[in-house]
C-alpha cells in the first residue's frame, strides 16, 4: 500500500502561505508564512480524505514549491 505524502522543496517556496489555507488539516505555518508539517515530519502523509485538497494546493502553489508523492509502506509480516 502506498501512502500520499507532501514534498515540500523549500528552495523554491518563498512562504506565502496559499498550501497552509488550502490544507490546513496537514500544514501549519510558521511567523514569516513557510509551511510547517503538523506532524512532524519532512514529507507529511496525505490522508486520503484530503487528497483532492492536497492536489488543489499543489495546483495553487505559485512558486511550484509542492509535489504529492508516493511512499511505499512496507508490508506488515
Amino acid at each position: 500500500m502506498s501512502a500520499a505524502r507532501l514534498h515540500i522543496d523549500w528552495i523554491r517556496c518563498d512562504g506565502r502561505g496559499t498550501c497552509t489555507e488550502l490544507l490546513g488539516e496537514v500544514l501549519d505555518r510558521d511567523e514569516w508564512g513557510y509551511p510547517l508539517p503538523r506532524d512532524g515530519t519532512a514529507r507529511p502523509t496525505v490522508p486520503a480524505e484530503l487528497e483532492n485538497q492536497a492536489h488543489q494546493a499543489v495546483a495553487a502553489c505559485p512558486r511550484l514549491a509542492l509535489r504529492i508523492v508516493r511512499w511505499r509502506q512496507p508490508d506488515a509480516t
